[in-house]
């Protein structure tokens, strides 16, 4: 068995702990948004947390780095890693670091397929849904004409955008908050069309398999049917090799006597006269 390397190592061990930093990260993003009117120590609190999350981050990136045996290829495939590290902490920007280490985190899991997808599928339209709702909510509060003031009507908007419904109750009016909406649009196309293409590969594998399983047992009737032909064959030769000798037999005992009784009588023999 292949030993797995020290890059494979250490994600493993690193994964638990990106979890919980992700959460903490969550939480200190959206304190501030959800309560704006809390102390001071608050949020510089959160703000502290922010930063260390994103430092944990950083070092995590740079020590994969360190330990990937082919430096090119691991950046030109881990690219949205490297975005999370070296996007500068500003306050739009934030949500793109979660979803990266989200992601991040959903790669390292080892599950079966399907159950990767579901996850993946489930925890962006989660993270997205949440976030999105945060983010245009911290953009649109203080806006002049803006209709998304708490965090319910930022929801309703999130939900209604991934989804592409766009009801027009409520609609960003700055142009960040249009940014993050095109985002969440174009996101919920993307989660939309994942689901879709997922229904289907599961039909037609299940199809597949089904076609498989009629396949193999209809080989198998043919085979049996095959092996039935050629036992019938063999008990016909067989039943036809015993009957020839005994058939011969028969009729030679029963010609016999006819024979016999349809042929002239011997004359008689008589002395010669005197």
């Amino acid at each position: 068995m292949k030993e797995p390397s020290r890059q494979a190592r250490w994600e493993r061990r690193t994964q638990a702990p990106l979890l919980v930093l992700a959460v903490a990260f969550a939480v200190a993003y959206a304190v501030p948004i959800v309560a704006p009117d809390a102390d001071p120590a608050v949020h510089r609190a959160c703000t502290h947390a922010e930063w260390v999350v994103w430092a944990a981050f950083a070092v995590d990136y740079l020590v994969r780095l360190v330990l990937a045996r082919d430096r090119r290829v691991f950046v030109r495939t881990h690219w949205l890693d490297l975005a999370a590290v070296v996007l500068p902490l500003v306050q739009p920007l934030r949500l793109l670091r979660l979803v990266a280490t989200l992601m991040l985190v959903g790669r390292r899991a080892r599950m079966a397929p399907q159950i990767r997808l579901t996850t993946y599928v489930a925890g962006a339209v989660v993270g997205l849904l949440m976030f999105g709702s945060l983010a245009v909510l911290s953009v649109e509060r203080d806006a002049p004409d803006g209709n998304i003031k708490n965090l319910g009507d930022a929801v309703w908007w999130s939900f209604t955008t991934m989804t592409t419904v766009g009801y027009g109750d409520h609609s960003p009016t700055t142009g960040l908050g249009r940014v993050l909406a095109v985002g969440l649009m174009l996101s919920g196309i993307a989660l939309l069309g994942v689901v879709t293409a997922n229904i289907a590969a599961w039909f037609i594998a299940r199809f597949e398999r089904d076609d498989q399983v009629e396949r193999l047992q209809l080989a198998a009737l043919r085979e049996l049917q095959a092996e039935v032909r050629a036992l019938r064959a063999e008990v016909a030769a067989l039943g036809g090799g015993a009957a020839g000798p005994a058939g011969a037999a028969g009729a030679a005992g029963a010609t016999g006597p006819a024979d016999r009784a349809g042929a002239p009588a011997p004359r008689e023999a008589t002395s010669p006269t005197p």
